[in-house]
This record gives C-alpha cells, structure tokens and sequence, in this order.
C-alpha cells in the first residue's frame, strides 16, 4: 500500500500539470490559429490577454497579422492599430472588429484625437481584412498592411471594448490596463515582447538583454516546480 507521503507527491504532481498547462497556453508560441494559418513570429503583448502573430515582408515593405484579443464582453470589440506619428491611441490607424447581425465585420478607423474617432480610409494600403473567433473566447482579426519601406519598427496600439451602439465602438474602459495597451513591433531583428510605451525603462537597459517573453517566465516557473517535486520524489522513496 503506497504511503501517505508517496500520495501526497502523486497529488503535487498531478496539482502541478494542471497548473502549468493553462500557463503555457496563453504563450503566443503554443496557440494554434483558425485554419492552422502560420506567421514567421509573434508575440505576447503585455496587457488584455492580447497576442500578435505577424510576418514582415522587405521585399514589397508589407506586414501581415493575425490579432488576438477577447472583447470586454460578448457585445463588444477588439481593435489593433498602427500609430504612424506617436505612441499613444491619438494619431492611430485601427482595425476595429465587432459583430453585426451575428457575424463579424472589420472596419477601418482615423483616430485623429481622442474626441473624434472616424471610420475612413487609412493612412496606408490595408487589405484581406477578416476577423474570426478562435478558442477561449478570443477573436481574431486578420489583415494585411502596407508599412514604411525599410521600416524597422512600428508603433502599434491594441484595445477591448465592451459595447457597439449602431454599428459603432463605444468607448472602451480608462483602466491601466487599457490606458497601457501600447508599444513597439520590432519588424527587423529579434522579436521581443513588449513593454508599454508608457512605462519606464529598466536601469541598464541600453545594450542590455530583452526581458523575458511569458512563455520565458512560464519556462522558468517550470523548472523550479520540477526541481522542488523531484526533491519530494526522492524523500519519498
């Protein structure tokens, strides 16, 4: 008969699965698009749940996403946006994606200010606009957008929202979270994850190493689990 000490790491064990699991889940690297469509990167924004798969094309200076974001609620939207003159949602160019009469539709938006946002034509060529659901709730938004040429980064802003009224995004929520929903894509070079744009840099960050991706931070919490239950299964036995 197994001891109370060996059930009890069995227990941890099994505890210990089930935690990780959903943790490596919400890493960009471990999600499966709609269709199983492939980006050659991607990366885990830093707030509302929100994830962008993308492939930068030099050749024609294009880029195309997949978004993914889970709306405020089940009558809401999502948006992903390029700010071609500053960092914040003032000056933006935005996918908004909603659902219309039960299925989804994907628009275009001319953020100019904060007081006046316009559904018009962008700044740039988009094209190929879809949005979807994915699993857990989430959508996605896909496009494809002309960028600078030889641009190396850009300027990209994300947000939720929890109401469309007429066929128009009501305004979304003022929280850190949303008011931080913004920062860099590296188009050339290593993509990392971002930090928000307003948010300080770290002491020593000129030349310094990247901060780690979640799915780092993921990796990292692994590997101190598994060395303090391989230390149970060793008192165990």
């Amino acid at each position: 008969m197994p001891s109370p000490l060996f059930s009890s790491v069995i227990l941890c064990i099994s505890l210990w699965i089930l935690l990780l699991s959903p943790a490596q889940s919400l890493t960009c690297t471990s999600q499966k698009l709609p269709n199983n469509k492939q980006y050659a990167n991607c990366s885990d924004l830093p707030t509302l749940d929100s994830y962008l798969h993308y492939t930068y094309n030099a050749s024609n200076s294009s880029l195309s996403i997949a978004f993914l974001s889970t709306p405020a609620s089940s009558d809401g939207w999502v948006a992903w946006a390029i700010n071609p003159t500053a960092t914040g949602m003032a000056g933006s160019q935005a996918l908004i994606a909603f659902k219309s009469s039960g299925s989804f539709v994907v628009q275009t938006y001319n953020i100019s200010s904060y007081s006046s946002i316009v559904q018009s034509k962008l700044s740039f060529d988009v094209w190929d606009l879809k949005a979807e659901s994915a699993s857990n709730g989430a959508w996605v938004i896909y496009g494809s957008l002309k960028v600078p040429v030889k641009a190396e980064k850009l300027n990209q802003v994300w947000q939720v929202g929890a109401k469309v009224t007429n066929g128009f995004p009501d305004k979304h929520d003022f929280k850190p979270a949303n008011l931080d929903a913004k920062g860099t894509l590296v188009l050339v070079g290593t993509p990392v994850s971002p930090t928000p744009a307003s948010a300080p840099a770290p002491s020593g960050s000129a030349g310094g190493s990247p901060a780690p991706e979640k799915g780092g931070q993921s990796t990292l919490t692994a590997n101190y689990l598994g060395f303090f239950l391989g230390s149970l299964i060793v008192l165990a036995f």
